[in-house]
């Protein structure tokens, strides 16, 4: 499969010429960057990419604008962050694909990399996103801090071959602070819809590992808010075996379970704010 690479950026000076080296294959490279000063857009430009600039509102509307506006050279477009790199391998199994008439889109796992150490457990690997689809036929919608395939789930395929994603790149300090904000619109997702989903047991006994996973998300949304970073902490790091990663798991688990009190916080501070009204 021949593909085009759409890249979303902000301020990435430090992780984009990594992930554009491991691009040198692709041949039409587009990034959508929303106001970058510190010298990505000239990274970018150097590289032979073609930028648009678009104000950030969220992942899904950059994507978006990026599929709307990108002029494409290829009809299948790879979705990637700046600090997101490709393999060779990742590479080699992307050339020999071939859609069938009945897929739009695949979902892609990535390999999370912290302090150069892949966390393959306790990140839960593999977890899979929509990140390779037909121009056209794959659009995203927002939900919480991040962004979703607007499609019908028969519609996607999978490409097991995954992508490397160095998502502590820029430090614990921007790490926090970006995580306060995902906290923030995750737990004012949560309190809107916490009502309108149910929750299906047969969810989580499911063979289909995406069904599984958003059906335990489901689950969790049901939870006393405090007794979500406790619970999150005890599932990854005991039940999902993140102990195996060693120190590296520990710390991760440990930043996961501070990013659900964060959400906690917040939930129990909405919850008061509607009883008063």
């Amino acid at each position: 499969m021949k593909v085009s690479v759409l890249l979303i950026t902000f301020n990435e000076a430090q992780t984009l010429p990594r992930c554009l080296e491991a691009l040198r294959w692709c041949d039409d490279i587009v990034i959508v960057d929303s106001g970058s000063t510190d010298g990505t857009i000239e990274i970018g430009l150097a590289s032979g990419a073609r930028l648009l600039h678009h104000g950030f509102s969220d992942f899904s509307s950059q994507r978006n604008y990026g599929l709307e506006h990108g002029k494409f050279l290829n009809e299948w477009i790879l979705h990637l962050d700046a600090d997101e790199v490709v393999t060779a391998q990742f590479v080699e199994k992307l050339n020999t694909l071939v859609p069938d008439e009945h897929t739009d889109a695949y979902f892609v796992p990535s390999k999370m990399i912290l302090f150069g150490k892949w966390l393959k457990y306790s990140s839960l690997y593999p977890v899979y996103q929509a990140r390779l689809g037909h121009v056209s036929r794959l659009k995203f919608r927002q939900e919480g801090h991040g962004q979703r395939e607007d499609l019908p789930q028969e519609r996607m395929g999978y490409f097991d071959e995954p992508y490397l994603h160095y998502s502590f790149s820029h430090g614990m300090s921007s790490w926090l602070r970006k995580h306060v904000r995902y906290a923030d619109d995750e737990a004012v997702q949560i309190f809107a819809s916490r009502k309108e989903r149910d929750f299906r047991w047969g969810d989580l006994l499911s063979r289909d590992r995406l069904r599984r996973r958003r059906g335990l998300k489901i689950l969790s949304q049901q939870l006393y808010p405090l007794a979500r970073p406790w619970v999150r902490f005890f599932y990854i790091f005991l039940l999902r075996r993140g102990c195996l990663d060693g120190k590296w798991g520990l710390i991760y688990c440990f930043m996961l379970s501070l990013y659900e009190g964060m959400i906690a916080l917040r939930l129990i501070e909405l919850d008061m704010e509607n009883e008063k009204k």
